[in-house]
């Protein structure tokens, strides 16, 4: 009998153990493009799903509605971020700005506009830390902190809308940010835009946004980027020819 009882409980602290470090394994988000057409997922996207995360809009992949959501990660200003802010002016159409303390420390200025202008400005750590490296108590002061600098500046609550470094993530953390309020924002969309050493030629770096976007796509661009500050004004006018339209990510 006390053999059994300890067999039982040696399996139990096994799978405990097991779930935990299930719940903790880190994991990198990635996409494997596929033309215009949806583009596949890690195998564990449904971990995303489970804990209140997008990716794409499901409900326009579903319809075949033609629209598709800008997303910016913006940890600093380089003089392309306003010239990326002019041409969303101009043009009429509004993002989400996934921001870092550093932008609000140095160009305070650059913020507000993102936020009297329509766009949403969202979470994307205090400090560009791997959450999946932090505690439960660490991540949500990373996350609170930017909040409390961003709501000292322009007297707003942030966007509820969290974009984790590099796509880093788990399970564990997920749960986290889900139980504090926030969305998880991956995306469907992107490509090499973030070194600005090695920036993309403008025409290559549309042909390979136009013929990888597709119904729901959110796309990740890094607005530092030269190149980007350069085409999207054409990339606006293609996607609308293309039929596609600019959505919020608060209507997903």
């Amino acid at each position: 009998m006390k053999i059994i009882k300890i067999i039982s409980l040696i399996l139990c602290f096994a799978l405990l153990f097991t779930f935990v470090c299930y719940a903790d394994e880190a994991e990198n988000w990635y996409i494997v493009k596929n033309g215009n057409c949806t583009p596949g997922f890690p195998k564990n996207s449904e971990r995303i799903d489970n804990n209140g995360g997008i990716y794409i809009d499901r409900k326009c992949e579903k319809t075949g509605e033609k629209r598709i959501y800008l997303t910016f990660d913006a940890g600093y200003e380089n003089g392309n971020i306003e010239k990326i802010l002019d041409v969303m002016k101009e043009n009429g159409v509004h993002g989400a700005f996934f921001i870092l303390s550093n932008l609000i420390k140095k160009n305070p200025s650059l913020v507000i506009r993102m936020s009297n202008e329509g766009h949403l400005v969202c979470n994307h750590t205090y400090n560009h830390k791997d959450m999946t490296k932090l505690s439960d108590e660490e991540v949500i002061a990373n996350v609170k902190k930017l909040e409390k600098e961003y709501k000292d500046l322009t007297g707003k609550d942030m966007e509820k809308l969290f974009r984790f470094p590099e796509g880093r993530y788990s399970v564990r953390t997920l749960a986290l940010l889900k139980e504090n309020g926030y969305k998880s924002v991956f995306w469907s969309m992107a490509y090499d835009d973030w070194d600005n050493s090695r920036q993309m030629k403008a025409e290559k770096a549309k042909e390979k946004l136009l013929s990888t976007t597709h119904n729901g796509a959110i796309i990740l661009l890094h607005p530092t980027s030269a190149t980007n500050a350069e085409i999207l004004d054409d990339l606006i006018n293609e996607w609308r020819n293309m039929g596609y339209s600019f959505g919020s990510l608060k209507e997903i």
